[in-house]
């Protein structure tokens, strides 16, 4: 048996959702222990990228009437609504800490895509991970990453290789998601996932749910995270 520490970051529920999707397969019905855990937002709300349409900083009128049509379009009112719920829904996951990267045998990350890399509160999660780094206690383990994205053109595959980065740094070893195993992304319908990991399509307004695919392909890739996991347990009993 494996420990399979799923870890994540959700703003809307969106990663929240995949994040369960991946803790099932992980799990391959009881096999394996799984640890789901959440990492924070910013404490200070100026902080926060979600925010409040009225606390949102001032411009020229120019520049206000183009932030206000970008707001519309987007329904910036609407989604804070649906982050704060989301937060509420999320406080039975308790916060991560270093000990539960120690603990796990395997890892899975999940986030939102922010400009084409992992938000902040993931990055500040890590550099503050690192005396895990110095004691190399990540090394060797395997690692997957899924996360969400507004759309198929706005980065879920970058951050996703952007984000293999720092987890190289740690010693990770990274695993994605084979052509073979997935055929469900061989298509023209706009849904997230690729070779490089797992993923879903939120929608420029964060309106849409994870696709019932999306979600299957989570689960794969928690299940080969796994896989992994224990059949380098069995070569280290070996060794």
């Amino acid at each position: 048996m494996a420990n399979l520490l799923v870890i994540y970051y959700s703003a809307f529920g969106h990663v929240f959702q995949m994040a369960q999707a991946v803790a099932d397969g992980a799990s391959q019905f009881g096999t394996h222990d799984v640890r789901i855990v959440r990492i924070p937002e910013m404490i200070a709300q100026q902080n926060r990228v979600i925010q409040q349409d009225k606390e949102r900083p001032q411009a020229g009128d120019e520049k206000l009437a183009s932030a206000k049509a970008l707001s519309h379009q987007f329904r910036l009112t609407d989604r804070y609504s649906k982050y704060e719920a989301t937060q509420t829904l999320q406080q039975a996951i308790r916060f991560a800490t270093n000990d539960d990267l120690r603990w796990a045998d395997g890892i899975l990350w999940g986030f939102p895509t922010y400009y084409g890399t992992m938000p902040s509160q993931v990055k500040l999660f890590l550099e503050m991970a690192g005396e895990l780094c110095i004691e190399g206690a990540l090394e060797g383990k395997p690692t997957g990453i899924f996360n969400s994205t507004a759309s198929i053109h706005t980065g879920h595959e970058a951050a996703i290789l952007t984000s293999m980065v720092p987890l190289f740094h740690f010693g990770m070893i990274f695993v994605g998601l084979p052509y073979s195993e997935n055929p469900e992304y061989l298509t023209a319908d706009a849904i997230g996932c690729s070779p490089y990991g797992a993923s879903t399509l939120a929608g420029p307004d964060s309106s849409l749910s994870p696709d019932p695919r999306e979600l299957l392909m989570a689960a794969r890739l928690g299940e080969r995270v796994a896989d992994v996991a224990a059949a380098l347990q069995l070569f280290q009993a070996h060794k």
